[in-house]
């Protein structure tokens, strides 16, 4: 410090002496450097820049962090769950989570920084995805900051798809009882606009960074049908395919308004749709090699064993499919998720 002020002093000397000498001003700074080391022009780059903020890609947003899986029976994997021998993870018995879901799929395709968390549960609907099942934590509690890729399947239950089904099964032949129940399906469809809105709110609170790729369900019969499958008519065939148009429309339409909001906002993160209604076509209940399983019923207790009209192995690989697709090409728009680079 000592030293420090008498170079200042002596500075300070040397430049009134140099003034009241009448030196021109030119030559005091190169006096200056040459003397004192101060005042020397900076030569070549700067030493140290600004860091750049770069926009990452759809792929570098997904991987940055932990992938989650949520959903109901067509993410968890009912409809191999029971040929599956390696439970994956606590609670995967009741909730009937397979090994041969897509998710595994997903998992294995891409280098997630955080790793996956497999929570999907058999049977949830959009208010017992925030509420749990089965005495088990809730699976929006899953979600995170440190999420970066969360893929769900919800909305079937929510529409009664299970209960419709059996109606649509178990009538007489030649009753329209399936196709009566086009007034009260609709009307659950239409109620679950503000739930799935708030499951949406709710990932979007915990995980405001992340991509979050909904999936769409599969048409489950042939368009046209074929006669006869499981005592379901053609007219019953083509109204299940078109309760489950409109339900994934709905959902599909509920994705895209939040996604338009957080684009309108330049905010980091999407909300994606990926629509499955014709992702089996050429595989559906009836076909020679079907993607969903057909009717099962257990000989012995003369149960439907819940396998029944869920995806096979085939139909499973085939959603991963999908949703690898998905994360490779983004919402549609520029991510606006960013990193600093210090070059």
């Amino acid at each position: 410090m000592a030293r420090h002020r008498a170079r200042v002093a002596v500075a300070a000397a040397v430049g009134i002496a140099l003034a009241l000498a009448c030196v021109p001003l030119g030559v005091i700074p190169k006096l200056a450097c040459a003397a004192l080391d101060a005042g020397c022009p900076v030569t070549g780059e700067p030493g140290g820049r600004l860091p750049q903020a770069v926009r990452l890609t759809p792929v570098q947003v997904a991987q940055s962090g932990a992938y989650v899986a949520l959903g109901d029976s067509y993410s968890s994997g009912e409809g191999v769950y029971d040929l599956d021998r390696q439970p994956v993870n606590d609670g995967a018995d009741r909730c009937h989570r397979a090994s041969g879901s897509y998710v595994p799929l997903v998992s294995g395709a891409f280098h997630f920084g955080g790793g996956t968390a497999f929570y999907a549960c058999s049977g949830a609907t959009t208010a017992q995805l925030l509420s749990g099942q089965h005495g088990q934590q809730p699976q929006i509690s899953r979600v995170g900051p440190s999420a970066s890729l969360v893929t769900l399947s919800i909305g079937g239950n929510d529409a009664g798809f299970t209960k419709v089904l059996t109606g649509c099964i178990v009538k007489l032949p030649w009753s329209s009882a399936c196709v009566e129940q086009d007034a009260a399906v609709e009307r659950r469809i239409q109620q679950l606009r503000p739930s799935m809105l708030k499951v949406l709110r709710e990932l979007r609170t915990r995980a405001p960074d992340a991509r979050v790729i909904v999936l769409g369900y599969p048409r489950p019969f042939p368009e046209p049908p074929t006669d006869g499958v499981d005592n379901l008519s053609v007219a019953d065939q083509r109204w299940l395919n078109a309760v489950t148009r409109r339900l994934n429309d709905t959902v599909a339409s509920v994705v895209a308004d939040f996604d338009r909001a957080i684009a309108a906002f330049g905010a980091p993160g999407s909300m994606e749709y990926v629509d499955a209604y014709e992702a089996f076509a050429g595989h559906e209940v009836g076909r020679p090699q079907p993607y969903l399983n057909g009717l099962e019923v257990d000989v012995e207790d003369l149960t439907v064993n819940a396998r029944s009209f869920h995806p096979t192995a085939d139909g499973y690989r085939r959603f991963a499919e999908l949703i690898t697709q998905q994360i490779a090409a983004g919402p549609g728009r520029p991510m606006n998720n960013f990193h600093l680079s210090a070059s």
